[in-house]
């Protein structure tokens, strides 16, 4: 395990959101005349993007209005709504403390996931942050973990993946990345242990600890 940098997902793995997540998409449902949805329902189409979410819980509306509706909402929201996942300060900060190379990857427009970087205390620890608006083709292509290695100036073989999700363990393979995931997100474990990571943590504190061996 000669890694230089380590790579994170963000919903799921580093924080929960999915509370602000629903409120947006209740927002955009209630302005298209529908019902609430409960947050264990959105929560099913949280990491493939905004467009497949907002596809899948406001079926039969203008894709790019609900967009905008939803953009709109959620920046006044997900401050307030969004919380580091346990561990999550401890193992970024241990992580730039100790002289890694850390980003962020994830499928959350890239402004919304810098301001919650900013605004939960972890900025200054992350060297790297993209989302689907930074490269050709969003997870589960590998396009995103390319990029940003290139930007940490790192090979595939020195760099992990940290998620919550299969996608993260596709998006992963398809880079050459060695991938560990964290079932704090949307995913049963049973499900990420079907999907053959690398290594399935119990928690996310295990990174630190595994990685200090």
């Amino acid at each position: 395990m000669n890694w230089r940098a380590v790579l994170f997902d963000l919903d799921g793995t580093l924080v929960d959101s999915y509370g602000a997540i629903s409120a947006s998409v209740n927002h955009v449902r209630a302005a298209s005349g529908l019902a609430p949805l409960p947050e264990a329902e959105v929560k099913r189409f949280v990491g493939l993007g905004p467009e497949h979410l907002l596809a899948h819980t406001v079926p039969g509306t203008n894709l790019q209005d609900a967009l905008a509706g939803y953009r709109a909402h959620h920046a006044t929201v997900m401050l307030q709504k969004t919380r580091l996942l346990s561990g999550a300060y401890e193992v970024v900060t241990g992580l730039h403390r100790a002289g890694m190379r850390v980003a962020v990857c994830s499928n959350k427009l890239v402004g919304f996931s810098r301001a919650l970087l900013e605004h939960l205390g972890l900025a200054e620890c992350v060297d790297v942050v993209l989302g689907p608006e930074d490269v050709e083709r969003p997870k589960p292509a590998p396009d995103m973990l390319l990029a940003a290695l290139a930007r940490l100036k790192v090979q595939t073989g020195e760099a992990l993946y940290v998620g919550d999700m299969v996608v993260d363990i596709e998006t992963a393979r398809g880079a050459g990345v060695a991938v560990w995931v964290v079932a704090t997100g949307s995913e049963e474990r049973s499900r990420l242990q079907e999907a053959k990571p690398d290594r399935l943590l119990g928690e996310l504190r295990e990174v630190l600890s595994i990685l200090a061996r």
